[in-house]
């Protein structure tokens, strides 16, 4: 199998959790060992939000905001390919051209973001068009896509299959700027509707929750496609 897994901030917290990056690194590296293809891609969470605030509050433009917020989800991607240990290629590719000569590797690639304007969302969409990939799975802080933000919304309910084209219509209803790209942000879910990438959404609670979904197990929240 051929995947990509977008895992989000919340595995990168301001006083990372070693102990949770190190089971996460193993149970990826067991699903490569079974002979799969993987790329990995970190998002910035809580670190990435702070410095883009700080950069915002010094007169920072957006697109500077959203450079800060690059680099900070690079740092994720390194702290992830080290608790991927030898199975993850040493390098974190800084240009989506360099992914499919790294994948030819049979190793893991780590990817933070790449360019301005682009969250990892997206990052993770690209990547799975561009390596042709069977599934992509979004681990986030939550179970699925629900009809609100279960965190501030105690009626919200989660979805166990939404459409990428009200996803679509959700994302368009919402503002979007460096480091509030908040579920799927418009351009991640183009990318996702033109390439009909098949796509799950687990929680990142229990790191077994991506692997169970790329074995078909059926949790969380999958998109469809009309």
């Amino acid at each position: 199998m051929k995947a990509v897994v977008k895992l989000g901030g919340a595995l990168f917290k301001r006083d990372p959790d070693v102990d949770a990056l190190r089971t996460t690194g193993k149970i990826l590296s067991g699903f490569v060992g079974e002979g799969n293809q993987l790329v990995a891609v970190a998002g910035g969470g809580q670190n990435a939000r702070v410095y883009i605030d700080a950069a915002r509050k010094l007169g920072a433009d957006e697109s500077t905001c959203d450079l800060l917020g690059i680099s900070v989800t690079r740092a994720s991607a390194e702290l992830l390919r080290l608790a991927l240990g030898s199975v993850a290629v040493p390098k974190i590719p800084t240009m989506l051209s360099e992914l499919t000569h790294y994948v030819s590797s049979g190793k893991v690639v780590v990817l933070g973001g790449l360019q301005p304007g682009q969250s990892t969302n997206a990052v993770a969409a690209l990547a799975a068009e561009i390596t042709h990939s069977d599934f992509l799975v979004n681990a986030t802080d939550v179970e699925g896509v629900y009809t609100a933000d279960p965190k501030k919304n105690p009626k919200a309910k989660m979805l166990r299959s939404v459409s990428v084209d009200k996803l679509l219509s959700w994302a368009m209803a919402g503002d979007v700027y460096a480091g509030k790209y908040e579920l799927l942000d418009p351009v991640a879910l183009k990318i996702m509707q033109r390439a009909r990438i098949p796509t799950r959404f687990v929680s990142l609670d229990d790191p077994s929750n991506i692997t169970s979904a790329l074995r078909g197990r059926d949790i969380g929240t999958l998109v469809s496609y009309s």
